[in-house]
């Protein structure tokens, strides 16, 4: 079965807002199974919505359309919907009804222009909004499904929960989608792909494999369509494992856990504490670190360190490594890791030092030049890393490195 989506709002066009709907909608119906062909984004205008819907028609099963369901006069997509489907707006009293519930709930005051918002096109079954004032529509035509929501995400997400998703799966015959993610950190691309290509090359035909790239990050998406979900679960297990004997130290998660969830599951599960020395990253891992739930039960604090006098008087760094090696550098570094342990009595630390740019780089050490040190019960180590990209990137680089530097050092230590 093959859907498509369409999002309407000259706000999506414009840049005001970004489109967060459609990646949310893929994902839902991919889990049941409904594989989507196309997404499309298109302003407020009678001819352009007219013409996206014919064309999504004439090639998919279902379309989803979000957007254009408000009050205000701009809000044109119902009036476009009834010319589409060759009828008319009737009111609708059960939409009326859950309007003026929402509306008191609100302390507001129900209007002419809610009153409208009852009026549904004729042919169309109304889809509850017990969120917001716009009820949903699902029309049928010849042997299509058009879905009419709101743009607002709450009431659309509650509208597919509630509604849509269990409406499609009695309607149609869906075939098993199975998708699972394998993180890897530190490789780039094209040289993750070497190192993977012979053993790509062996897959079973029914599975597919795509490289999915972000900073400091690949997830390998391993896909696979109308097959028993059993058969195809036993085969990514079996081929995880050789991917665990081509990159062994750089495979930090499955699906969507992430990196820091991943050291979190480390750290507490072996009842150990970190304490974070931060210079390029500017509380980066710190952020990464905290934004796991109950990371207070392993994480004690953190020092950033930006300035040379804060790393001497709050880190104990030698004035005179400073002087002789600069502050990027393997001896200040470890000095600031180790510094960060003692203060803060953890049994782990991380600590970054490095040029984020754009200026500040020389021949020497030139931009995107970071140490990291992980200091822990039984030694320091460090590691020098050169990141390419814009600032932002290269402390998202730095700090997701230092993680995983933490994630192996943990892994070493437990063994």
């Amino acid at each position: 079965m093959q859907a498509e989506i369409i999002t309407i709002g000259d706000e999506i066009l414009i840049g005001q807002i970004v489109d967060s709907n459609s990646a949310w909608i893929a994902q839902r119906l991919n889990e049941t199974g409904i594989t989507i062909y196309q997404i499309t984004s298109i302003s407020d205008n009678k001819e352009h919505i007219l013409s996206a819907l014919k064309q999504a028609g004439s090639r998919s099963d279902l379309v989803l359309i979000t957007g254009g369901l408000g009050p205000t006069k701009d809000d044109i997509t119902k009036e476009i919907l009834c010319e589409f489907f060759d009828t008319k707006l009737v009111f609708h009293q059960p939409s009326f009804e859950d309007i003026k519930v929402f509306v008191k709930s609100r302390n507001s005051v129900l209007n002419e222009l809610n009153k409208k918002q009852a009026e549904i096109p004729e042919n169309c079954k109304a889809i509850r909004n017990l969120n917001g004032t716009a009820p949903g529509m699902w029309f049928e035509k010849d042997g299509k499904v058009f879905i009419s929501m709101p743009g607002v995400p709450y009431e659309m997400k509650a509208m597919m929960a509630d509604t849509i998703i269990p409406g499609l799966q009695a309607k149609f015959k869906t075939s098993n989608i199975v998708h699972k993610t394998i993180l890897v950190h530190g490789l780039p691309e094209a040289v993750l792909a070497e190192k993977l290509d012979n053993w790509e090359e062996q897959l079973p035909d029914f599975l597919k494999l795509a490289y999915l790239p972000s900073p400091g990050l690949i997830r390998l998406r391993f896909s696979a369509y109308g097959v028993e979900p059993e058969i195809v679960e036993k085969e990514i297990v079996k081929q995880v494992e050789e991917l665990k004997k081509i990159v062994p130290d750089n495979i930090v998660g499955l699906d969507k856990q992430k990196l820091e969830e991943e050291v979190g599951i480390l750290l507490k599960n072996n009842k150990l504490t970190i304490s974070t020395a931060e210079s390029c990253t500017g509380g980066r891992i710190a952020s990464l670190i905290t934004s796991v739930s109950g990371s207070s039960n392993y994480y004690l604090g953190s020092i950033v360190a930006y300035s040379n006098e804060v790393k001497t008087n709050s880190l104990g760094v030698s004035e005179q490594n400073i002087i002789n090696f600069g502050v990027v550098s393997k001896q200040v570094i470890e000095e600031m890791a180790r510094g960060v342990k003692e203060k803060l009595k953890s049994d782990f630390s991380i600590a970054t030092s490095g040029i984020a740019g754009p200026t500040g780089g020389t021949d020497e050490k030139p931009v995107g030049t970071t140490w990291i040190s992980v200091s822990g019960p039984k030694k320091t180590i460090s590691e020098k890393f050169q990141f390419a990209g814009e600032r932002e990137q290269i402390i998202d680089k730095a700090a997701r490195s230092a993680l995983n530097l933490l994630r192996l050092e943990i892994l070493n230590y437990v063994k």
